[in-house]
């Protein structure tokens, strides 16, 4: 398959873009977060597998909505409720698949992505050679959790309360409550700083952002809160890897509990890795995910 940017066309008339690196006969499809997010994080896959001694062909593609892919018009409802749907996104993962010919493929996901590789597995799991749930959990009250328990111990009494009073408000468009935001994310999503992907300008789709997530990564008021694909994590019958950072948004324990509920499963942590953890400390979390192809490659998993 040749290297590059595709655009392809769906069926519903949108355009993703999608872009391919490496060679080989191993083929990994690439899920960003958000939703909204982009592709950029998945950039340098292919090199850093091959720093690890697979030849990998990569595919990345921006979900649509996202930055380098067409936004529909989120103001018309019949459109956001049509796209802005769990159904609609894995549905599209296939669809993708399709138009870019894989089969017998490796599917990876980041915390949005995360969640629909669960839900690509569970129905689509004939296509797949394995797959990689990479910093999501299977519940989103486990989530939350969490990030009450990490807001307690990283900010002032004083500080945590202005956060909630801001969220009770729905205030969320101030430079103190955003600075805090920003101070969290350094800490538990973008550990390396500088941030290795920036713009002139916000890439987000803010819209989309905001129905499944909400204003930011530490409060979560779209329709994420009611995620909980618990009793479904059977239904994944391919060789799968959970990868978490040691220090994230998502907690530990719920990637462990879930590499133990899914059928053929394994789980393993990235130290000092934020929720990017692929860039906060890349060698070993690459080394985490060449190890989990090649032994799927070699029957040893």
């Amino acid at each position: 398959m040749k290297t590059g940017t595709t655009i392809i066309t769906l069926e519903n008339g949108y355009h993703l873009w999608t872009n391919t690196q490496g060679t080989g006969d191993i083929h990994l499809l690439a899920l960003h977060g958000g939703p909204g997010g982009t592709h950029e994080y998945w950039e340098d896959t292919a090199k850093q597998l091959e720093k690890q001694g697979l030849n990998v062909q990569v595919h990345m593609y921006d979900q649509l909505g996202s930055w380098y892919s067409d936004t529909p018009d989120w103001d018309d409802p019949a459109v956001a409720n049509n796209i802005e749907t769990y159904d609609y996104y894995v549905d599209e993962v296939e669809e993708v698949r399709q138009k870019l010919g894989l089969d017998n493929f490796y599917l990876i996901g980041q915390s949005w992505g995360g969640a629909l590789v669960q839900m690509y597995a569970a129905k689509y799991g004939q296509h797949l050679k394995g797959a990689i749930i990479s910093s999501m959990v299977d519940r989103i009250s486990d989530y939350t959790d969490h990030l009450a328990q990490i807001r307690k111990e990283a900010l002032t009494p004083d500080e945590l309360a202005y956060m909630q009073q801001c969220e009770a408000d729905n205030n969320y468009d101030n430079d103190r409550y955003q600075a805090l935001v920003t101070r969290l994310n350094q800490q538990y999503v973008d550990r390396k700083q500088p941030a290795a992907i920036a713009h002139l300008v916000d890439t987000m789709s803010v819209p989309l952002y905001n129905a499944f997530q909400g204003d930011n990564e530490f409060v979560i008021t779209g329709k994420l809160k009611d995620w909980n694909f618990t009793d479904h994590l059977k239904d994944i019958q391919v060789p799968t890897l959970v990868t978490f950072g040691e220090h994230e948004t998502m907690p530990l324990e719920t990637g462990k509990r879930m590499a133990q509920m899914i059928p053929n499963a394994r789980f393993a942590s990235t130290p000092n890795g934020g929720h990017h953890h692929m860039i906060d400390n890349a060698p070993v979390y690459y080394d985490h995910l060449a190890s989990f192809i090649k032994d799927v490659e070699n029957n040893q998993f």
